[in-house]
């Protein structure tokens, strides 16, 4: 790989003439966003718009006349078509809706133009007739109202198109291809990837797919068989272009001095002087002018949060990392439930402040990463004439929809939101390039909102949590004790056995009395009678 452009600015979105002679992208190296022109045979970058708004994604016209590209119109993207002729640099307005335009690809046919747009709710890919006007010229290729699309990549004779879906099912998204020569059939998917462009026999895809903290180069053919294994790229990927570029031989000195310049480390550690730390232990600093319960970090990694704080109020012109939610956490405070193993407590994380996000400062992309959901943030500049921050082109998701009583959106966690008007900054991009990887949300995120996590980032330098925290504590502080379980509120009495009773006797018949009366005699008033008892009839059992 070999670079042509260098300088402290960004050069994004590179679109390869059709004779392969010039290069146009954007870039913000006049303060602005604006359209650029390179002559790959000189070297030579001449400027194309000139304007505060942001222009930005250059597609070529099949004679090489003209560039469709986007611009920022009346806080929205449109599209726009310039003339590359004479110089003279003719801008005409191609698309004025009150939806969100951009991404636009110039059709091989020269007579139409798909693009990414906003105007059935999310991000689809529109199909523009140029031939034809008012509403009637625009047409729904994508129709997937549970996906967002982007960048739209035509192959050479115009019969497939090429995009990227984001989808809320696990395993759709990805590369697709639509047929033009079936334009009813949806699009078919090819495999993994966020940017895609075809090869000059169009029967090869070139394509960056997306590891949660990396993106690599890879290639695919028509059927998805992987034809080239990933390799890893650097930063962040801002635009992918695929042809014969008409190169010189030898390269040029411009080409070479800026292949040649290695970039300067963005920070760097600076260990602070402490006492004997037993154990050999590392320790924690404090973090200065910062708002957080535990404002502090581990030694090895506060210089690169105090760097990216820096970057972050030079990029967006305020502090949004001044107040943050957490910095490290001790083991005597608890989280939420499942978040016992996290990064936080090592010292080596840090947590946004979700107050930002319910005031309309910060807004989240979601993007699935196989079977895992992670979340792209973007910050509001402070400076709203274009000369800070881009336009957001995804589609934010709303975590707060779920709330709003309606099952389908409780269910799958939020839906998708308009993309926000204004300038904005994408911090986790800012935050990988100083070390800082996004972390995963729990696979409980859609009913459980502390699960998300979208707001953590953590440098890890390649360790586990485990051995993270042996860096600050003693393996015993790390053992789980076996929890007892207390007494119940009301004690049972414990039964005591019963006496076993004791046979009895089968009772007999009772015996007989039997009195016998004496004769009867004759006998005066005054005499006493007298009677004999008889013995009792006794008989046997």
């Amino acid at each position: 790989m070999t670079r042509i452009t260098s300088g402290d600015w960004n050069d994004i979105a590179p679109a390869l003439s059709p004779d392969g002679s010039r290069l146009a992208f954007a870039s913000d190296r006049n303060k602005y966003w604006d359209l650029y022109l390179m002559d790959l045979q000189s070297g030579v970058v001449r400027q194309i718009t000139n304007s505060p708004d942001y222009d930005s994604s250059p597609s070529w016209s099949p004679d090489g006349q003209w560039l469709v590209f986007e611009t920022y119109k009346n806080d929205n993207l449109e599209l726009a078509v310039v003339s590359m002729s004479d110089g003279v640099n003719e801008v005409i307005a191609l698309t004025e809706h009150p939806a969100s335009d951009q991404s636009p690809a110039w059709a091989p046919d020269g007579r139409h133009v798909a693009f990414v747009s906003t105007r059935s709710g999310d991000s689809d890919i529109w199909l523009a007739d140029l031939d034809l006007t008012g509403e009637d010229r625009y047409q729904n290729l994508s129709l997937s109202p549970d996906a967002s699309e982007s960048h739209p990549v035509w192959n050479t004779d115009g019969s497939k198109l090429i995009w990227t879906t984001a989808s809320q099912s696990i395993g759709f998204s990805g590369l697709h291809v639509w047929e033009a020569g079936n334009p009813r059939r949806a699009a078919r998917w090819i495999g993994d990837g966020t940017w895609g462009t075809w090869d000059e026999s169009s029967n090869r895809i070139m394509a960056v797919t997306s590891a949660p903290n990396r993106q690599y180069l890879i290639a695919y053919d028509l059927n998805g068989s992987l034809l080239l294994s990933p390799i890893p790229l650097q930063g962040n990927v801002r635009g992918l272009v695929s042809g014969t570029a008409k190169l010189p031989n030898p390269t040029l000195e411009v080409f070479k001095r800026a292949s040649e310049i290695t970039p300067p480390a963005l920070w760097s550690p600076v260990l602070t002087p402490v006492g004997d730390i037993p154990g050999q232990r590392w320790y924690l600093v404090p973090l200065e002018n910062l708002q957080a319960p535990f404002p502090q970090l581990h030694d090895l990694v506060d210089e690169s949060f105090s760097a990216l704080r820096a970057r972050v109020l030079f990029e967006t012109g305020w502090d949004a990392l001044a107040n943050l939610e957490n910095a490290f956490i001790p083991l005597t405070t608890s989280l939420e439930p499942g978040l016992g193993e996290d990064w936080l407590y090592t010292g080596r994380a840090f947590a946004l402040n979700t107050l930002m996000s319910n005031a309309g400062w910060m807004v989240t992309v979601r993007e699935d990463i196989g079977a895992h959901t992670y979340w792209r943030l973007y910050i509001r500049c402070t400076t709203q004439d274009g000369s800070l921050g881009e336009p957001i082109q995804s589609s934010p998701w709303n975590l707060n929809a779920r709330y709003e009583l309606d099952p389908r959106t409780y269910e799958q966690g939020g839906t998708y939101a308009p993309i926000p008007a204004g300038y904005w900054v994408d911090l986790t991009a800012l935050a990988s390039a100083y070390g800082w990887n996004r972390l995963p949300s729990l696979p409980n995120w859609r009913n459980y909102y502390a699960g998300t996590r979208f707001t953590e980032f953590a440098l890890t330098d390649g360790m586990d949590w485990y051995s993270a925290m042996l860096e600050l504590y003693p393996a015993e502080a790390l053992i789980t004790p076996t929890a007892v379980l207390p007494p119940t509120l009301t004690p049972t009495i414990t039964a005591s056995p019963t006496e076993t009773k004791r046979p009895t006797r089968t009772p007999g018949p009772s015996p007989t009395t039997t009195n016998t009366r004496p004769p009867t005699s004759t006998a005066t008033a005054t005499s006493t009678p007298t009677s004999t008892p008889t013995p009792p009839t006794i008989i046997p059992q």
